[in-house]
């Protein structure tokens, strides 16, 4: 029997259809990016247009991968504090997320925040996370309203917690010395896709020590939607939370296999080109990439740690003082080394004359960028 939460085979099919149409269009080969992007947010078919429950904690549930929010409400209440000190700040009232989840993270702001916030715009390409995101919001609906664009100007606290490495990437492989961008075709003979890399121009955004075969990403669109963002930041700050390295670290020579991932049912694998628009396509994120571009936009990089610094440093030890075993189980893998706590990173971005937000006190790591 077909789960509720599966996406059911005419969607995968009309997946498949997209696909092929646009491989038709391409003269048969399509950059990953373009790929990746279809995989995940074709319109009715892509990952995260028709799956409805990618998010939780469990796969009895239905879900692919947990977030921070999700596996603990002590995160957002952590965030809570150093988004209040970024609102007092900057004299700004509003908060704006992006890529909001199930609405989990929304909530523990919005119940942490209280009237400090007046209003809480959401940024969501997914319907259905659209509607999750009302449902845990039923009680808050009069502060929150869902954007489908950037508005001109915005003058908030931005929140992006796991939306960059959701950003499709560009492969590069660099082969026998010679540097190939990777995309898909699509073999009749084994009715599979596959991957064929053509020599190219692009390269790494810095040199990759020895000849060996390497395999790596670059980040366009994360680059355009940072400097976008940040050209229309005219006051606040933004906040941008996901597991990812400084570049020296994300193209290190013995990275030769690069960071693409995929999640299902709590599962991680590496070949986005099997099960198709049933799983999640992620790539790490290269933290330099995302500060020069809002650097070129204007902006000051604030600060920039491990989630487990910052964190502490936004006062999660104190409110965990009465809390019990469990609970404070599930929040040390929010702040250990060897989960989330070292992975994940923060990286603070502001307008106007540089400041030092309370996450970045102890730990900071902005000369590393």
């Amino acid at each position: 029997m077909q789960s509720m939460n599966e996406q059911p085979p005419s969607l995968a099919t009309d997946l498949h259809r997209l696909l092929q149409a646009r491989l038709k269009a391409e003269s048969g080969w399509l950059p990953f990016d373009r790929f990746m992007a279809l995989a995940l947010y074709a319109p009715g078919a892509g990952y995260y247009s028709a799956r409805q429950r990618p998010i939780g904690r469990m796969p009895s549930g239905g879900s692919d991968f947990v977030t921070a929010p999700v596996l603990s409400a002590y995160f957002g209440q952590t965030l809570a504090t150093s988004v209040h000190q970024a609102l007092q700040h900057t004299g700004t009232s509003e908060v704006m997320e992006f890529g909001a989840g199930d609405g989990s993270l929304a909530l523990q702001l919005l119940d942490s925040l209280g009237d400090s916030v007046q209003s809480y715009a959401i940024v969501e390409v997914s319907a259905h996370l659209r509607e999750q995101q009302k449902k845990t919001l039923n009680l808050l609906l009069h502060k929150v309203q869902w954007l489908e664009t950037l508005p001109e100007q915005i003058n908030a606290v931005v929140i992006g917690n796991e939306v960059l490495d959701a950003m499709p990437v560009k492969l590069l492989h660099r082969l026998d010395t010679v540097w190939h961008e990777r995309g898909v075709v699509w073999d009749p003979v084994t009715a599979k896709y596959n991957w064929l890399d053509r020599p190219t121009d692009l390269r790494p955004p810095c040199e990759i020590e020895g000849s060996h075969d390497y395999l790596c990403e670059i980040h366009p669109q994360a680059e355009a939607f940072m400097h976008s963002l940040c050209e229309r930041l005219k006051s606040g700050a933004a906040f941008f939370i996901d597991y990812g390295f400084p570049e020296h670290e994300y193209y290190h020579v013995q990275r030769h296999m690069g960071t693409l991932m995929c999640h299902h049912a709590h599962r991680s694998d590496a070949d986005p080109l099997s099960d198709i628009g049933r799983k999640d396509i992620t790539a790490h994120v290269n933290f330099t990439a995302m500060a020069l571009s809002a650097q070129d936009a204007g902006l000051h990089c604030l600060g920039y740690t491990s989630q487990g610094h910052f964190l502490i440093n936004s006062g999660l030890l104190a409110l965990l003082e009465n809390v019990s075993v469990p609970e404070r189980q599930q929040v040390q893998l929010l702040i250990q080394d060897h989960e989330m706590g070292e992975l994940f990173k923060v990286l603070a971005i502001g307008p106007g004359e540089a400041w030092e937000p309370m996450g970045f006190v102890q730990g900071d790591r902005s000369n590393r960028l």
